[in-house]
């Protein structure tokens, strides 16, 4: 299976509350610009989203591509343990019920490093903005997946 970790796209600046940011005019592009080399490359079947607004803003840039290119919808759950503080051991084991074969997780830094860094079994690498890693492994568990691909948008 693949496990395909995102980070959201460019937000405004802090408010309160911070789940409540939106993405900036920048940060739609950048979702859209990994939208579309997912699209290319990866056969989705299930999309994970953190409830935060711009995660949901960047996860609807990949629905309306992936409608596009897969002429169906593609299912999504909010998962609540993925938001920027939370556990990411907690998240992985969630992550782990969802059944899929190539999975994509919109959340947030760093949540998205300290997961990355659970699947490999490496320490924690940042994320830049609306970064995508793809993760390949036999079932979800710590240090059995393999990174084998990173796409990163064009950066302001």
């Amino acid at each position: 299976m693949k496990i395909i970790l995102m980070r959201h796209g460019q937000a405004e600046d802090y408010t309160h509350p911070d789940s409540a940011r939106q993405l900036t005019e920048f940060g739609h592009s950048q979702a859209a610009q990994t939208a579309d080399y997912v699209m290319q490359h990866y056969c989705l079947d299930h999309f994970v989203v953190s409830p935060y607004d711009r995660a949901q803003q960047t996860l609807s840039e990949l629905q309306a591509r992936a409608a596009e290119v897969f002429a169906k919808k593609i299912p999504a759950t909010v998962q609540d343990n993925i938001t920027p503080a939370d556990d990411a051991n907690a998240a992985l084991i969630e992550l782990g019920h969802v059944e899929a074969q190539c999975l994509v997780v919109v959340c947030h830094m760093s949540i998205v490093a300290n997961l990355a860094s659970l699947l490999t079994g490496t320490s924690p690498e940042a994320f830049s903005l609306a970064e995508a890693r793809v993760f390949e492994m036999e079932f979800v568990m710590s240090g059995m997946a393999k990174e084998i691909d990173r796409f990163v948008p064009k950066q302001p």
